[in-house]
């Protein structure tokens, strides 16, 4: 990863919000104020600022990040809400809940964003240049915390320099957060559940629904039915066709997810071929994962064979996720 970056600080106001709008637009990264702490912003729906983030942040694990959107009609656009996440809703937001609800049908956010999920987090932020950031640029915003992964959570813009300094394009410095600690994650299932405490305390929501949140189970491949949310599942996306793993050949029906030089005995006969990078660039990769994924899927193939990819920087993830994808299934 570039670490050159010269990561530019901007006390917040209207010149560093439209500015903020900009560099998103762009595809860059820009870490802002919320009520519970800075965040790590990148535009949603676009999977190479989203393979930025995961490198920025020195993690290459691809977990669910959470939409952050300005308001509720921004987060019905993405997610379906019940009665229950309508109320809950309608209760805190602007605040720290974060909803974890099915995706829209016609849901703009990336693959990547959501891991492959049918499920999509999403949250509007109560810090007001958060908020003003979201309006300018128009469209949901992943942020997970602004800080290298097993850093503590940043609550100063000084904090967010420390850390990601050279690695990101813009900070907007809204002095100290209010909260200091992660959203509450509720996931709104048939049964809500309490996926992650934080900001917003359990009494509280439960107040709002008349009912007890559930905890997740103690055994995350627990088969609840549906995906619960961020990194909980051992199969973050399983394909309805076989994977197949470390393909050196293509046999007879296969598709071929490739990666650099798609040059393997019986590649001329695949059922369908798609490159991860044909220039053998993992971040390219992680972006189309997901994605590619999907569509080989939909081509009727009697398996999709998998080109080695090496497991340096977001390797690692990618191949985290392909295991998963293969479970069960290889």
């Amino acid at each position: 990863m570039n670490l050159d970056l010269k990561t530019r600080i901007w006390p917040a106001g209207e010149a560093a919000v439209a500015e903020a709008g900009r560099c998103l637009a762009g595809g860059g990264l820009v870490a802002f104020p919320t009520e519970t702490v800075y965040g790590l912003g990148a535009d949603a729906t676009n999977p190479a600022a989203i393979a930025r983030l995961y490198q920025a942040k020195g993690r290459p694990a691809f977990n669910p990040l959470i939409a952050h959107v300005g308001d509720l009609a921004a987060a019905m656009r993405i997610g379906r809400f019940d009665a229950q996440a309508t109320a809950l809703a309608r209760a805190f937001w602007p605040g720290p809940l974060t909803l974890v609800v099915p995706k829209s049908g016609d849901c703009a956010v990336a693959d990547l964003a959501t891991a492959g999920l049918d499920t999509i987090a999403i949250r509007v932020p109560a810090h007001p240049a958060a908020l003003a950031i979201l309006r300018a640029f128009g469209g949901p915003v992943v942020a997970p915390s602004a800080n290298l992964s097993g850093h503590v959570s940043p609550t100063t813009a000084a904090h967010v320099q420390g850390d990601l300094a050279g690695r990101i394009d813009l900070i907007i410095d809204g002095g100290p957060v209010a909260v200091g600690v992660e959203s509450t994650i509720v996931g709104c299932f048939e049964e809500p559940m309490l996926l992650r405490p934080g900001g917003l305390p359990r009494e509280d929501i439960e107040r709002v629904l008349g009912r007890a949140l559930v905890a997740p189970p103690d055994d995350p491949d627990a088969d609840l039915g549906q995906p619960l949310a961020p990194g909980m599942l051992a199969s973050h996306y399983a394909p309805r066709t076989r994977v197949r793993l470390n393909a050196e050949a293509i046999l007879p029906g296969e598709a071929l997810l490739a990666f650099g030089p798609a040059i393997l005995p019986g590649v001329d006969a695949a059922a369908a071929v798609m490159n991860l990078s044909a220039r053998s660039n993992v971040d390219e990769a992680a972006a189309n994962l997901f994605g590619y994924l999907r569509t080989l899927d939909l081509t009727g193939a009697r398996a999709i064979a998998v080109m080695p990819i090496p497991h340096h920087g977001l390797g690692e993830a990618i191949n985290d996720r392909l295991r998963r994808a293969a479970v069960g299934r290889d």
